[in-house]
């Protein structure tokens, strides 16, 4: 059934597509290189509020910040609860960062 993402099914295909990135891109991607460091974010509640008027929503995401957030995340306490809407987002938005090295003409591989 489509309609049920099974988290089994997520780390799968997370596996996969990093097993790809470390491919294309090597194990460590110097940031310093990426000429790129801001980015437009919608946030959550505008995204998924289709009836709300998305310009009011747009706002500036920094890639920088979302890796030392993800370098904070693993120095915590084991039994440190993460704020998962807030971790999730800083994943995001690394994750859509490889994605747009990736895309034709950006040719972060050179950077």
């Amino acid at each position: 059934m489509t309609d049920v993402l099974k988290v089994q099914d997520l780390r799968r295909v997370c596996g996969v597509l990093l097993d790809m990135v470390e491919e294309r891109f090597g194990t460590e991607i110097d940031l310093s290189r990426v000429d790129v460091d801001l980015y437009w974010n919608v946030d959550l509640g505008t995204a998924f509020d289709l009836r709300d008027v998305p310009e009011l929503g747009i706002d500036v995401g920094q890639c920088s910040d979302d890796v030392a957030e993800l370098h904070a995340l693993l120095r915590r306490p084991a039994d440190h609860v993460p704020a998962l809407w807030h971790d999730l987002q800083h994943l995001a938005g690394v994750l859509r960062l490889l994605a747009y090295l990736d895309l034709p003409g950006v040719n972060a591989s050179e950077s």
